[in-house]
């Protein structure tokens, strides 16, 4: 059996032809397209040479000479550099006329031409260098604002970053939105249709903003300051308050990066309040012990006497006493004396009081606490009239040598626990 096939009726395909001079015409407008490109990427490289060695120099060399300190900062902060960037693109948006060939390389991008193209690109490219100049000035008005004496109450620096942010995010947008020819009003628009979005990705930024506020205008911190934040491990001075963090220069040189979140929601303590009195508190023990406490005898008085600072203390209780004790009848262990706790509190009283570093008008106060297992904690709370950390605290080593020193004179001895070499006093043949 013998089947009937159809004849082949599918023709080998063949692209259709183009006519040559439509290839050679298309050639010619792509080689005068990188013609005109070349001369104009070369004027703008010109423009660039020309901007960069010598009008830069030149100005650079005009504000080193004025007498005026803010045009270095601008200067230092590259503000100018960026703004030298905007001419060679100026030129180059421009110069882009010179390209008119039709529809050049299409590219597909819906019926965008080369020269549309160029020209939004430059546009982009001149916005970016706006972005960045603004940016180097919010620094460099960072920078003068910080060298003013206001400036250490109410620093600026976490609104100058929120401005930059703010800045950056309005700049991009218009950046690309002059990319695609688009008008930088549909870009933000649709930036605001993702305003929830934003407030999720910019939490941390805007919780920052508003603890950098309410440190700022209560006045809680400043450049400066001698803060302690424990559980940062924070104990030093602070040298810079910005947005989302304050930096803290401990005493042994290490800086700590603290949060500002850490200080509103936290507690710290900051030491400015001393600072600005003019004195530092002295609060500080000698645990007597318990043991030797006791009443004056008549010739611990006299021996006592003979202190400069108990002479007339010693004289005017010895003459109350007398006069009391008289007056009651009393004798034999019913009369009042005078104990050696209560007469080493008067020496102190007065030697706190003969010390020239000593501050008379705060709290001056020399006070007996309750006994605890360490002794008697007799405990002096003064003011000295510095706040220098050094001197500070060789003004207490000075004092609490000479007390510790002349503590045996009133018979009295400062407790201390039993170490190694007081036992092997007490083991000892004929310790005790």
């Amino acid at each position: 059996m013998i089947l009937n096939t159809p004849p082949n009726t599918f023709a080998p395909f063949s692209p259709p032809a183009i006519p040559q001079e439509e290839v050679t015409g298309w050639l010619a407008a792509f080689g005068q397209g990188l013609l005109a490109l070349g001369i104009l990427l070369g004027a703008s490289l010109v423009v660039l040479l020309i901007t960069r060695t010598l009008l830069l120099p030149l100005l650079r060399r005009v504000i080193k000479k004025t007498r005026f300190a803010w045009d270095d900062v601008f200067l230092d902060a590259n503000t100018f550099r960026w703004l030298s960037y905007i001419l060679p693109a100026v030129v180059f948006a421009l110069a882009t006329d010179l390209l008119q060939t039709p529809y050049f390389a299409d590219l597909g991008l819906s019926k965008i031409t080369f020269l549309e193209i160029l020209q939004n690109l430059a546009k982009g490219f001149i916005v970016l260098c706006l972005l960045k100049a603004t940016n180097a000035s919010l620094t460099a008005l960072n920078i003068i604002y910080a060298r003013r004496e206001e400036a250490r109450s109410r620093p600026i620096k976490g609104f100058v970053q929120l401005g930059k942010i703010f800045v950056s995010i309005i700049g991009s947008i218009c950046a690309i939105a002059f990319m695609f020819g688009q008008q930088p009003w549909t870009f933000l628009q649709y930036a605001a249709g993702l305003t929830a979005v934003l407030m999720f990705v910019f939490k941390d930024t805007i919780l920052s903003l508003v603890a950098s506020i309410q440190l700022t205008s209560n006045d809680m911190i400043q450049v400066g300051d001698w803060v302690e934040v424990p559980s940062c491990g924070a104990d030093g001075d602070v040298v810079d308050v910005a947005l989302h963090t304050v930096k803290v220069q401990n005493f042994d040189k290490t800086i700590v990066t603290v949060p500002t979140l850490k200080l509103v929601d936290g507690a710290f303590k900051n030491w400015r309040g001393m600072q600005e009195s003019g004195g530092r508190r002295i609060k500080r023990d000698i645990h007597i012990d318990l043991s030797t406490v006791r009443f004056l005898e008549a010739k611990d008085m006299t021996r006592l006497g003979k202190l400069e600072l108990l002479k007339d203390y010693l004289a005017e209780k010895k003459s109350a006493l007398a006069d009391e004790n008289k007056s009651r009848g009393a004798s034999g262990p019913n009369i009042r004396r005078l104990t050696n706790v209560g007469t080493f509190r008067a020496y102190l009283i007065q030697y706190l009081k003969s010390l020239p570093k000593v501050h008379g008008s705060f709290t001056f106060l020399v006070r007996q606490l309750q006994p605890t297992d360490l002794g008697l904690p007799i405990q002096i709370y003064i003011f000295t009239d510095t706040t220098a950390w050094v001197e500070y605290e060789g003004i207490q080593s000075d004092i609490f040598d000479h007390l510790l020193a002349i503590v045996p004179e009133f018979g009295l001895r400062v407790y201390q626990q039993p170490s190694g070499h007081d036992v092997a006093s007490s083991l000892a043949p004929g310790g005790s």
